[in-house]
């Protein structure tokens, strides 16, 4: 006689307690994340803040020291530099994102490290946190006697004196930074901004170290801040002399 035996099998799962400890655990790790994230951007923001202050002090510590403007000091021949054609007239000329050591805009960042006051090589713009490239600017950077940029219309209000210029901020990165500077307004009070048009090749996106991450150029009119998730800008902060 053949005895055919059952087998009971049972199929096992989480329970409701199990399940809902792992969600508990899921959330705790995604806030965990999200809450790193926001640190990273928050030191970022107070590291960019930090770098513009600490170039302002430079200046005027430079300007105290040696009677001139970094860059635009004629007797910088003491560290056996030649001054420019044109140094000592009280303006700083060139654009931020210069590419030619010899412009006064350049030449400030090799008088302020001559000095001790800032560390670096050469006439290298520094760059900022998010590798963008931060420089001066005088107006529009053209010479003596400067056009104005980042008005808050055309012909209006415009920048025509000395800045200090920090490019490829994330739209939330740059509105921080100007709210906690001046008024949160990309086109209003000490602290402008404009949207970034060349950005190695790609407009408001680009990842490269080489350009900078922002516009060469300051157009006439400032812009405001949107917050989309994908723009970036060149923020700039008056240099009061």
């Amino acid at each position: 006689m053949v005895v055919l035996t059952t087998i009971k099998t049972t199929n096992s799962g989480f329970t409701l307690a199990e399940t809902a400890l792992v969600l508990v655990v899921a959330g705790l790790v995604l806030g965990g994340v999200l809450k790193g994230q926001e640190l990273v951007v928050q030191s970022i923001i107070k590291n960019v803040i930090a770098d513009m202050t600490g170039v302002s002090a430079a200046m005027y510590a430079y300007k105290d020291r040696y009677r001139a403007l970094p860059g635009d000091d004629k007797d910088s021949g003491r560290w056996g530099l030649t001054p420019s054609s044109s140094a000592g007239n009280g303006v700083i000329e060139g654009t931020y994102a210069s590419t030619a050591p010899t412009d006064e805009s350049r030449l400030f960042w090799e008088h302020l490290r001559r000095a001790g006051f800032v560390v670096g090589d050469g006439s290298e713009n520094p760059f900022n946190a998010v590798f963008g490239k931060t420089g001066v600017q005088t107006g529009d950077g053209s010479g003596a006697s400067p056009a104005g940029v980042l008005g808050t219309a055309a012909d209006t209000e415009l920048f025509t004196g000395l800045m200090l210029c920090t490019a490829k901020l994330p739209d939330k990165m740059a509105l921080s930074v100007d709210a906690q500077m001046d008024d949160g307004k990309g086109k209003s009070g000490n602290v402008r901004a404009n949207i970034a048009t060349i950005d190695d090749g790609k407009k408001g996106k680009g990842k490269g170290k080489g350009s900078g991450g922002g516009n060469t150029s300051l157009r006439q009119v400032a812009d405001d801040y949107v917050e989309n998730g994908v723009t970036t800008y060149v923020v700039c902060r008056q240099m009061l002399l």
